[in-house]
């Protein structure tokens, strides 16, 4: 089901419709931030987490009277407490949520991050699984370097888990470091770019939150790391890769809690599909045997659909397992399995094992190789129905 372009202005369009009807409910002026000039002087002299907590954005300011764009108008808490933090009259306008979030985000810099960067943003390291704490002389000597670096790491971390980003890129270029995030499915920049000379730095925090070599720059580096961020455990898969300019990193965020409260009301009728393809899709999911191929980029809702999928057919009757690198949500009722590639356990090798324990109905988070795909369409062969993703931009890269 491809998605045009007339399709993303139509909804875009639709969220701006929505702002002009708030606006006139509540009896405020409605405000195209789009085509509005930011003083991002103003903005920038904000806590980033208030302007993010209560989706608003400040427009001007004379000392007595704040004016300020909000997606949520009606919000009168909201507004009682910009007014009380800021001792003054705060003058109201409507604009859509999307257009505030992408005002705010086009108004940050990585100085900005470094000045907010308070002890109210600090992240606690959990104790890795195995019991083994982090080197304290490699941290102290990074500290000594540069104490800033750890604030603007950390702060990034809570941004994008704020924004809800599924990933954060570092990536290195020639003369600056770019931080992205993906929200959504799209990669958009995070902030302006960073100086040249923090890339190792932020670098090496990374590596060592993951428990990584940092003298180590030649070849890619995989690990992962959990941060405690406000009362909530939140687990990240790290990914280091050299490249010409310097080393690159990709961090996935893993909020369970998160996913746990999405999934808590997830339904597939709450995905989006049109009311045909929803009720092919019902229909497929059903069948004794076969197979149900989820294809699309990163970030693109693959494990949403499936798991969706899951919760709706699942039953005492069927045995269900799933092999998944990592398990992003626990479903009861059914039987999960992480791939642990280190320890060989592998997509083709847990597929293999599965099969040996009578399932009904099989998950497999990821065809990677030629010899899962193999196992895949021989389980959908021989009376077991298999769900699936690969990873495509659209169905004709999948037959390519």
């Amino acid at each position: 089901m491809a998605v045009t372009k007339g399709d993303i202005d139509g909804l875009l369009q639709a969220e701006e419709n929505e702002a002009k009807r708030l606006a006139e409910k509540y009896h405020v002026k409605y405000l195209d931030l789009g085509s509005f000039e930011l003083n991002r002087e103003l903005v920038q002299s904000f806590p980033v987490d208030f302007l993010y907590h209560y989706n608003f954005v400040p427009l001007e300011d004379d000392g007595r009277v704040l004016k300020i764009a909000m997606a949520d108008p009606s919000d009168l808490a909201a507004i009682d407490s910009i007014e009380t933090f800021f001792s003054r009259k705060a003058e109201v306008y409507a604009a859509s949520l999307r257009a505030v979030q992408e005002a705010l985000r086009r108004s940050e810099t990585a100085t900005q991050v470094l000045r907010e960067a308070t002890e109210g943003f600090i992240h606690q390291v959990v104790e890795k699984e195995s019991g083994e704490e982090e080197d304290v002389i490699t941290i102290e000597k990074l500290t000594e370097q540069d104490g800033s670096i750890i604030k603007l790491v950390n702060t990034i971390i809570f941004t994008a888990v704020q924004k809800r980003a599924s990933d954060i890129h570092i990536e290195s270029k020639e003369n600056v470091v770019r931080i992205k995030f993906r929200i959504d499915g799209v990669l958009t920049e995070a902030m302006e770019p960073i100086d040249r000379r923090f890339q190792s730095l932020i670098i090496s925090r990374i590596k060592i939150m993951s428990d990584l070599d940092i003298s180590e720059r030649r070849v890619p580096q995989d690990g992962r790391f959990r941060l405690k961020i406000k009362d909530k455990t939140i687990d990240f898969r790290v990914s280091i890769m050299p490249c010409i300019y310097g080393e690159d990193a990709v961090i996935r965020i893993l909020d369970k809690e998160m996913i746990t409260e999405a999934f808590a009301e997830l339904r597939l009728d709450l995905l989006g599909f049109s009311d045909e393809i929803l009720r092919k899709f019902r229909r497929y999911i059903v069948q004794p045997y076969g197979m149900i191929l989820v294809t699309g980029p990163t970030g693109s809702g693959k494990t949403t659909t499936l798991y969706a999928a899951l919760t709706e057919i699942k039953s005492p009757e069927d045995k269900i397992v799933t092999i998944e690198d990592p398990v992003e949500y626990q479903i009861e009722g059914i039987t999960q399995i992480q791939v642990n590639e280190k320890k060989g356990l592998t997509f083709e090798r847990g597929l293999r094992s599965i099969l040996r324990h009578d399932p009904d109905k099989i998950m497999v988070g990821e065809i990677r190789d030629p010899e899962t795909a193999q196992i895949a369409i021989q389980s959908a062969l021989t009376g077991h129905l298999v769900f699936t993703t690969v990873h495509a931009n659209n169905v004709f890269d999948v037959i390519g």
